[in-house]
């Protein structure tokens, strides 16, 4: 371990406020009653993150079961909408690296196919469309998508979750007591929508963590025919970050739902 008990996350470039909205979102993840563990914040300024340096261990079956009961009771905290943002910010937040960071549109909602429809589908559209991603056909399948959901047609009837936000594998520090939660983008959302981006870009284990999650919370026999429509969002956002087959991706997902 380094003998530096503190690990500074620092940028000159970030928006306005970036590290304030972290550690927001940090907090309000670790106050959900036995949720997943939070990695510890230390200072927030205006250019920097000062976080407990966490040292860590590969991940055993135990351990990812343990992560997903846990992951269940941090969305069971719940939030008070969809799109709310954590307490101690307003306005929207931000998703994606330090050095290209997207505008995350936090505007609560009462109705979570509103929600995903237009501040995450239509949010997004445009800034691929402008990027040379998505031509007018690949427009047209994300809008007919988009109205489909806004109409609550895959609406489950499941109150806002706290959720995490931008929930890849890679914002899972494994411990040797346990997942810890870093990097969060984290809202009032659907619970769908961080097992779904775990799934999308792969997490050890991962039948664990999901029978872990079901033995805390039951969801839904239909849950899993809606995790695509949940990853089109991170789909979008890697497309717009990184290029490469995300936007392919993207459509033929969407083409599952239109």
């Amino acid at each position: 371990m380094s003998a530096d008990p503190v690990f500074r996350k620092g940028s000159t470039s970030a928006p306005d406020g970036y590290f304030r909205w972290e550690a927001a979102g940090l907090a309000w993840l670790a106050d959900a009653p036995r949720g997943v563990p939070v990695v510890e914040v230390v200072e927030v300024g205006d250019d920097h993150l000062d976080l407990r340096r966490l040292s860590f261990v590969n991940p055993d079956p135990a351990m990812a079961e343990q992560f997903g009961a846990r992951l269940a009771r941090t969305h069971d905290a719940g939030a008070p909408a969809f799109g709310s943002a954590p307490p101690g910010w307003s306005g929207d937040g931000f998703l994606g690296p330090a050095t290209e960071l997207l505008p995350l549109p936090l505007r609560p909602t009462s109705s979570w196919g509103e929600f995903w429809a237009e501040q995450r589908i239509l949010a997004m559209l445009p800034l691929g469309r402008d990027r040379g991603l998505w031509h007018r056909g690949d427009v047209a399948v994300l809008e007919a998508v988009a109205r489909r959901v806004a109409r609550g047609e895959f609406d489950d009837g499941s109150a806002p979750a706290r959720i995490h936000g931008d929930l890849w594998s890679g914002n899972i520090a494994w411990t040797a007591s346990g997942g810890v939660l870093i990097d969060p983008a984290a809202h009032g959302g659907h619970r769908e929508t961080d097992l779904a981006m775990l799934a999308l870009f792969g997490c050890p284990h991962w039948d664990f963590v999901v029978g872990g999650y079901l033995d805390q919370h039951r969801l839904d026999a239909q849950w899993q025919a809606r995790v695509a429509l949940h990853q089109l969002h991170p789909l979008m956002v890697h497309a717009v970050l990184f290029g490469g087959d995300y936007a392919q991706r993207t459509i033929d997902l969407a083409k599952r739902y239109r």
